[in-house]
């Protein structure tokens, strides 16, 4: 649709005659890997201040740095990096994403208003150049995006409202601007006078979420390798500190197993299927794939603990060692739920066995514990791969 004043005049959407309209682009690429650093710098944040408040922070921290990456991703999934605003649009905000992770550090301190104003600006500014960009274009979509400016701009309100305030106030105000953010894309960004904008209307190409999303566990999964390389170089070389650097490699390999081995490549194909296929990625890749990146970030977090107090329990500890990984489990068997409407035993499992070794917590060093975690997930990748052979085999006779 064309006509009017606002509204680029080059058409910038991405179009599925174009032969390679779900390839993942370089700019993508780039943008990811400014997060790199924020989920360092959020993983350092959390081996810093482990207690309550930490804990709520940092929740608040990986809720917001979540919402930033995803939203930009269905941005990407609609318009078309490849062309040059798209393209400057992406370094844009990649450098206001990096403005948001040096601010990590002192995001509940004196640069409260940094983390607040970049991520305010990546905000309103990413959702202003989708409905500029899709204004003349398609105008369905930038009615959407018009809901979606409204709930973005009472979230921006909250959140440098809380920058301002001190820290008593500044939590409630940003877990406030964080529950705008995830109801809002819950309820269909319901607004006054414009209505809901039904799922139906949010069509996305499968193949270039779930890749985007599977980029995005990779790279969680290297942040994880440098915390811990950094951390075990740092200390210095025992039989404990070898133990640990094996076991948070050997983990890593089972949750990539566990992840990419079968349930990454189900995303594409039950999103072409379903009639309705932003309702079933919002679930699955915008809130579901929280879990995951929160497990992961976790266990690097317990790594650097291991490394660095081998043999010195504390109940801070063990929630990290224990609890990264049933987050991570907890995450993908939802996600496998969401796709396959079927709850995986094989990750129940080790979601109970993680429970159970809680009990081992108080009379074991941190390191002992942790390889159990590990022992635990190597054995969930390895069932689910014996379980898929014999549906394969079955399936096949």
């Amino acid at each position: 649709m064309t006509g009017g004043w606002f509204g680029l005049r080059r058409d910038v959407l991405r179009h599925d005659s174009d032969g390679d309209a779900d390839r993942v682009t370089f700019i993508e690429l780039f943008f990811d890997l400014v997060f790199v650093f924020a989920l360092t710098q959020l993983s350092a944040y959390l081996y810093e201040h482990q207690d309550l408040l930490g804990a709520l922070e940092g929740v608040i921290m990986v809720c917001a740095l979540w919402w930033v990456w995803i939203s930009t991703t269905w941005v990407t999934n609609w318009l078309d990096p490849e062309h040059l605003p798209v393209r400057s649009a992406v370094v844009a905000l990649a450098f206001v994403a990096f403005v948001l992770s040096v601010s990590i550090a002192e995001s509940f301190g004196d640069r409260a208003w940094a983390f607040a104003i970049a991520y305010v600006v990546l905000q309103l500014g990413r959702t202003a150049f989708l409905a500029w960009a899709t204004w003349r274009h398609d105008r369905e979509l930038a009615e959407l995006v018009l809901r979606l400016l409204f709930w973005v701009g009472i979230g921006a309100v909250l959140w440098i409202a809380g920058a301002l305030l001190p820290l008593p106030a500044q939590l409630p105000m940003w877990c406030a601007a964080l529950v705008v953010d995830y109801v809002a894309a819950s309820t269909g960004y319901r607004t006054p006078g414009l209505g809901r904008a039904p799922m139906e209307r949010w069509d996305v190409t499968g193949t270039h979420i779930a890749e985007r999303a599977a980029l995005f566990v990779l790279i969680a999964l290297g942040e994880s390798f440098l915390v811990t390389g950094f951390a075990f170089v740092a200390t210095e070389t025992t039989p404990a500190s070898v133990a640990t650097m094996v076991s948070a490699f050997a983990a890593a390999a089972a949750m990539w197993w566990i992840y990419f081995d079968h349930g990454e490549r189900m995303g594409s194909e039950a999103i072409a299927r379903s009639k309705s296929p932003g309702r079933l990625a919002r679930t699955a890749y915008t809130y579901v794939h929280l879990a995951v990146i929160a497990g992961i970030v976790l266990m690097s977090v317990a790594d650097k603990e291991m490394l660095s107090h081998p043999d010195e329990p504390s109940l801070a500890a063990s929630l990290a060692i224990l609890g990264g990984p049933a987050l991570f489990l907890t995450g993908t068997v939802l996600f496998r739920s969401v796709l396959e409407r079927r709850w995986m035993p094989t990750q129940l499992a080790g979601i109970g066995a993680l429970a159970a070794a809680g009990a081992l917590a108080p009379f074991v060093p941190p390191v002992v514990l942790g390889v159990t975690a590990t022992l635990v997930l190597v054995a969930v990748a390895a069932a689910e791969s014996v379980v898929r052979l014999r549906e394969g085999r079955r399936s096949g006779g």
